[in-house]
């Protein structure tokens, strides 16, 4: 679409229409809204109507935001704001202001903003329904493009990708007991604020009020897209009574299978996973750890202690399309995220939970950071961090990385002649190793944990991968975990990042290999 003809189509078409009230704002007022919430019980949003509720994926999908009514298109103003309708899994409607001139006014919904499936669930539709939430574009392609980089929408999830990338992982404003017997609770950003940006700006910032019945939130969004996107996040919570377990910045994403799962029967793809592991970072030790992701047959929570967290994240390190064969689903493109604390959150954990799941659809993988001492019930509680979303090198990991991870029968030609073993290997690039010989005496620290048996470890060169090579066998004790943890070497100096991986009694290759 040319800029003449955009401008002409919008200037015949109502843009995003206001209400009349104004008030001034800045971030103290969502502070104050939050901190209102928290002394009051909770109370569930309201609901839109059931046949929302109940709409078919493929009918709800068709309920598209008309482009050409974008916030802001007509004024060629870098971001565009669009809009997303509740239904679906979206059942209850957010509040969006948008804030010019110091002053916050609300977004009045307009049904004529949408496309319908259907002439029956257009008359249907509530004139005064609401939004579920928003997308964010900005011109990556070409200077009059609208390519989206930022959605909100539902509980209190966002997914944001790089220029590079296609949408895939998920991160959230925050995460309460998860994975915990008492059963999950999801917080939900139930008004937003968007300031309306400055022509050329490379960034927009904007606000949201979270609730929930343990607690209420006021989040400060500044984010800037790019080859890699980046935004800031300052929060400040007030729990309204104890929590058991507070996930600080959450990363949500799916694992079905990878190199180091059995393929499901009948999959003809090698792999299928919107991320292939998780990396944590700690200040106190200066140790990258990689942890490869699994799809377990039963819940698995891990626990990753910090004393002075630099950064952690769920990363899709493989960008290879040969290891998805996916045109459509192109896993290869998939974003990997990075959390980046602001200041010293003190000493904590990172946590990896993850869920069975039986096919792609379900996001059955969430990292977050939990603080030891947990979160008191007397507020305010304030964390800043910034979430990068782009390719795998954005943590600025200066280790050899580990890239690729095997396991296998430890009793068959080629894995072992021990019975109960498995023969686990993983393949490392770059950091200290890309000027390595191929002849360098590089060497491995394995440990065998939960009792198991470290029978054998070598380290070696691979040239026709260009990769060093760390292959173990190990014999996990009876009704026991696999758990390894390991690192490259050449003397005293460490040249990898800390490789760990655990497979609980019951998974896939285990079962195989008994």
């Amino acid at each position: 679409m040319t800029t003449g003809f955009r401008q002409l189509l919008c200037s015949a078409l109502l843009v995003l229409p206001l209400t009349a009230a104004a008030e001034e704002f800045d971030f103290q007022s969502v502070i104050d809204k939050a901190e209102t919430l928290a002394g009051s019980a909770w109370q569930a949003p309201p609901q839109i109507p059931r046949f929302l509720q109940e709409l078919s994926y493929h009918d709800y999908q068709s309920i598209r935001f008309k482009p050409e009514s974008s916030l802001w298109l007509d004024e060629q103003l870098p971001f565009n704001l669009m809009l997303i309708p509740p239904g679906l899994f979206y059942h209850h409607a957010v509040t969006i202001n948008v804030i010019q001139d110091g002053e916050a006014q609300p977004l009045a919904f307009d049904k004529t903003q949408f496309t319908y499936p259907n002439s029956e669930v257009e008359k249907l539709m509530p004139p005064d329904l609401g939004f579920a939430g928003f997308k964010l574009t900005f011109p990556f392609a070409a200077p009059d493009a609208q390519n989206q980089f930022l959605v909100f929408a539902g509980a209190s999830y966002y997914r944001a990708v790089g220029r590079d990338n296609n949408f895939g992982l998920s991160g959230r404003g925050i995460a309460v007991n998860t994975g915990l017997p008492s059963g999950e609770e999801f917080p939900s950003f139930v008004e937003f604020w968007l300031e309306k940006p400055a022509a050329e700006s490379d960034s927009m910032t904007f606000y949201g009020l979270l609730d929930g019945r343990s607690l209420a939130g006021a989040y400060k969004f500044t984010v800037t897209p790019g080859d890699e996107t980046a935004m800031k996040v300052e929060s400040v919570l007030f729990p309204r009574q104890g929590i058991e377990l507070t996930g600080i910045a959450p990363l949500t994403s799916m694992f079905y299978y990878g190199e180091n799962t059995l393929r499901p029967h009948g999959e003809w793809r090698p792999e299928v996973h919107d991320s292939d592991g998780l990396l944590v970072h700690d200040g106190a030790t200066d140790e990258w750890l990689w942890r490869p992701l699994n799809n377990p047959t039963t819940l698995t929570m891990d626990y990753y202690a910090t004393q002075s967290l630099r950064g952690f994240g769920l990363l899709q390190r493989d960008d290879e399309f040969r290891s998805y064969m996916d045109p459509e689903a192109a896993y290869s493109t998939r974003p990997s995220a990075w959390i980046e604390p602001e200041g010293d959150w003190g000493k904590g954990h990172v946590v990896l939970t993850q869920l069975p799941t039986p096919d792609e659809t379900n996001d059955n993988i969430v990292a977050f950071w939990t603080p030891d001492q947990g979160l008191p019930e007397q507020g305010p509680h304030r964390f800043a961090y910034t979430a990068r979303f782009g390719m795998a090198d954005l943590t600025g990991n200066p280790m050899a990385q580990a890239v690729d991870s095997f396991l296998g029968d430890g009793t068959r030609v080629g894995g072992g002649d021990v019975e109960g073993a498995v023969r686990v290997i993983a393949d490392f690039v770059g950091g200290p190793l890309a000027d390595r010989a191929a002849e360098a005496p590089v060497a491995a620290e394995v440990v065998a944990l939960e009792d198991g048996e470290l029978v054998e470890h070598f380290v070696e060169y691979v040239p026709a991968l260009e990769r060093w090579r760390l292959s173990m066998l190990v014999k996990p004790a009876r009704d026991r975990p696999l758990s390894v943890r390991a690192f490259l070497r050449e003397g005293e100096e460490r040249l990898s990042e800390t490789w760990t991986y655990q497979l609980a009694p019951g998974s896939d290759v285990l079962n195989v290999i008994h």
